[in-house]
Formats: C-alpha cells, structure tokens, sequence
C-alpha cells in the first residue's frame, strides 16, 4: 500500500514530462503519477479505509446522536447509511486520480481553471486542518493522561490559556511536535504505521468491548433505551426533523475525502480496485467501530454510573499500569498514523498547489499543522450539538457544492476525458478567462448561498425563519445539487453562445 505514496514520475505516461516541469504550475508532489507507481490493489484501499476509519471520532461519533434523543440502532444505522451516501461520489471523484494519476487539486483545474482550482483546494484543506488539529488534540489528550501516571497533579492545574491548563497544552504542543517532525521526515515515515494502525485500533475496541461485557455483565441499559423519539417519550414525533440534519452531518464527516480521494486513487492499479476496495473498507468500518463505541459507553454506565465516550478518559481509569500505559500508547500510535494519511496529505497538495514553485509537499503540512493550532479543536468537540450543526453540517455545504461542480464537469461536460498536459499549461484548455472559470465559481455561490441564512441561526449570529434552519438541515444534497445542476446549464449554455 505504502508504494502508492511514491510521487516520482514514470516517462511511461509522461513523454513531456520535462517541459510540463518548467511550468510554474507544476512541481513533483501534484504530478501525474506514472503506470509504473499505481501498484495499489483492492485490498490496499480496504485496508486505507479501515486504517482512518476505525478512528477515536468515529469511536465518538454515536454519542452526538444519541446525546441528542436516538437510541443505539438508529445512531448506528445513520452512521452505515451516511457512508453509504458519501461514498457514490468518492468513488465517482475517484475515478480520474485513477485515469490519470493526478491529484485533487489539479482535478479541480478542468473546471475552476489552473488559477481558480485554488478555491476547491483551499475549502477542502481548512476543513482537513480542523481535522487534523481534533485529531491532534486526542492525541496529545492520552499523552496527558499518561503523564498524569506519575504526575497526578497535571489533572488539577488550573488553566491558564483558552481553557486549557500548563499540561494540556504541553501534550498537545507535544505531539503536535510528533506530527510535524513526521511531516518533516516525508509520509515515507509512517510506512509502518499506517500497516499496523488498524489491527492496532480495532484489536483496542475489541478488547475494550470485551472488558465491557464483562465486567458490567452485558451491555447495559443504553442497548435497550428508547429513541427519545418513540410515541410517549419527550420528543415523539421529531425524529425526522433530527435524522436529516444528522444524515448530512454523517456524510459531512468524510466530506473531505470524497472531494481529494484522487490524492489516492492516483495509485490505483485499475478503477476496479478503486471501487471494490473503498466499498469494502468504508461503511462496513465506519458501523462497526461507532457501534463498539456505543456498546462500550452503554456498559460504562453500569461500571461507572455515568456514560464515558472518550475513549483517552475511558482507557485512563484502568488501575492496572501496564494495561493503561499500553491502551493510551496504542491511542496515541493510531491517532498519529490516522492524522498523516486521512488529514496531512490532502491539505498539504492543496497548499502545494497555491504556490507549487514554492510549497512543495512538505511546507504544505507545516502549514497544516499551524492551521490545526489556530482553530482551538477542544472547542469543535466540546459541545455534541455544536459538533454536528457548527461544524459537520457547515461545511458540508461548501464541500457538496465543490463535489457537485467537479462531478459534472467530468462526467457530463468532459465524458470522463481530461487533456493532462493542458492541465499544467497558460493558455490551454482549462485556462478560461485569465486561469479562472467564472461559471464554476458562480455555481459554487449558488450552491451555498440559500444554507448561509441558516448557518447564522445555528451559531446564533441572526435570527432566521424555521424554513431557513430546515433548509439549512440538508446543506450537503442542497449544495450539491444546485451547483451541479448550476454548473451543467451555464456551461452547455455557454458551449451554444
């Protein structure tokens, strides 16, 4: 699987490869990559898909919505379902990175321009630097824990900047240290890693939820609570009004990767792999691990009295050291290998793609990195609400607007056919008016602007009609739809004029 990440170039499918790499508008991390290098098979992107999907957030994932009034089944099966949903068109953006081995900014470039692709790239990559830094803050949470082992006076300082107190910030600074020092050493680093993190993870729940069932003598009461929706309890008759929020939610959840999959599917051995491999390796994970999480904190009220979501805190009240030390070192290994592969390699060819002579691979993560400090990440996953309409849903409605201008250019513009060389070229194709395709940016405010007045009343900024936060409930199939259908007409009308 690892190979796939080698960026050289293959002669085999670039005969021009030295003029194109006199181009500003190229470097060796955003191009194509050759026949030679697409070594990755079926089972390579099953083996991806389960190594960032079994994740601590999606060990988390249930518990907003069952926070929110679902019972288990119903928060497990909008989970499996939104997967389902998000996967159609990550295996249709797929397809180009594995035709012609190019990466998810320069897809965008057949329809926003070589200059205007720079809009999709920077959307997409904000959003993966508020991944990266929750997934940093989890990190460097569990190593907060495991200093308290013999430090147990780290658990009671006071805080003393942004909430956090001396040794929150200092493991977090410290294995944003990890991630950074990794970036520096190239993703070539993490070989191993990204090989062993899902038996890792996965064996982590499973034993977790063995320990559950054992010592609370079942699952507990959590797996036989009702919906809060159910006829009689306090919020009969709401169900559909928070099922479509939270579906939208669910596919915002990897939102992202079905936007810049090519940085993947680039390494495709055949679109057959592609597909079978992501359909095997995303909804399938992405249920059985937030189910784990379900079960597992359900029995947490029976043992504790009290309902535990996280797993870092879970984990940190084992008594025996060894067994503490050995789950939280776990989490901390699995969380770093997630935080590369599903958060550094995205955002870091998109910030590449700004200034290619410049930011090469490498200066694109440290970027990254210093983004995912800015956007405070405690606070992200602070609130469960907050969690889902503040942040899943919101940008969900960008990045559904993206994913439906990129998908109709391709298939219903192009028929699938891409001029690659043009693609890193002044003046060709994909040029339009001074690098930028107005109607694609035209498409992608269309998409949006109908879920803005929504989003201010979900983060309490104005006062909005109920129509507009219902509206704003199916942001990603709204904004995916308008554009796509935006885009499609002014270009065809356009083609006539």
């Amino acid at each position: 699987m690892i190979k796939a990440l080698d960026l050289l170039l293959d002669s085999e499918i670039h005969e021009h490869a030295e003029p194109i790499s006199r181009s500003p508008y190229w470097n060796k991390d955003i191009a194509p990559v050759g026949k030679a290098h697409r070594t990755w098979a079926a089972k390579d992107y099953a083996v991806l898909w389960i190594s960032m999907s079994a994740c601590i957030p999606t060990y988390m994932l249930a518990s907003s919505l069952i926070a929110q009034g679902m019972n288990w089944w119903e928060a497990v099966a909008t989970i499996f379902l939104g997967n389902c949903i998000v996967l159609a068109p990550m295996i249709l953006n797929a397809h180009a990175g594995t035709k012609y081995g190019i990466p998810y900014p320069v897809y965008c470039r057949s329809s926003f321009g070589v200059l205007g692709a720079n809009v999709p790239a920077v959307l997409r990559a904000l959003v993966a630097c508020g991944w990266f830094g929750i997934q940093t803050w989890i990190g460097g949470e569990a190593i907060y824990k495991l200093a308290a082992l013999s430090h147990p006076a780290l658990l009671s300082a006071a805080p003393v900047l942004g909430g956090l107190n001396p040794g929150q910030w200092v493991s977090f600074l410290f294995f944003w240290a990890i991630n950074m020092f990794v970036i520096h050493r190239g993703v070539e680093s993490i070989r191993v890693l990204l090989n062993i993190k899902a038996p890792i993870l996965i064996g982590l729940g499973l034993a977790l939820l063995g320990w559950a069932y054992v010592h609370a003598g079942g699952f507990g009461l959590m797996l036989s609570t009702p919906s809060a929706f159910a006829p009689g309890q306090p919020k009969a008759g709401q169900f559909w009004e928070f099922f479509f929020p939270a579906l939208t939610a669910m596919i915002g959840f990897w939102a992202t990767l079905s936007l810049n999959i090519p940085d993947f599917s680039r390494y495709a051995h055949s679109q057959k792999d592609q597909m079978l491999g992501q359909a095997l390796g995303l909804p399938l994970t992405m249920g059985l691990y937030s189910f784990i999480g379900v079960a597992v904190t359900s029995a947490t009220v029976v043992i504790f009295g009290h309902a535990i979501w996280d797993p870092v805190e879970l984990v940190s009240r084992f008594m025996n050291p060894l067994t503490l030390a050995v789950g939280l070192g776990a989490i901390v290994l699995a969380t770093l290998a997630t935080n590369i592969a599903a958060n550094v390699v995205g955002p870091a060819n998109d910030f590449s793609h700004l200034w290619p002579e410049k930011i090469d691979f490498r200066m694109g993560g440290y970027i990254t990195g210093v983004i995912g400090i800015l956007i405070q990440p405690w606070k992200l996953i602070a609130d469960p609400s907050g969690y889902i309409f503040k942040w899943l849903v919101a940008y969900s409605a960008l990045l559904g607007s993206v994913g439906g201008i990129l998908i109709a250019d391709y298939y219903l513009i192009r028929g699938g056919k891409l001029k690659v060389r043009e693609l890193y070229e002044k003046g060709g194709a994909y040029w339009y008016a001074g690098g930028v395709n107005g109607v694609a940016l035209i498409a992608l405010v269309l998409g949006c602007a109908p879920l803005l007045p929504g989003f201010l009343g979900a983060v309490g900024l104005a006062a909005v009609s109920p129509f507009w936060v219902s509206l704003y409930h199916y942001a990603w199939f709204i904004s995916f739809a308008i554009s796509f259908a935006a885009y499609r007409v002014f270009m065809k009308w356009g083609d006539n004029t």
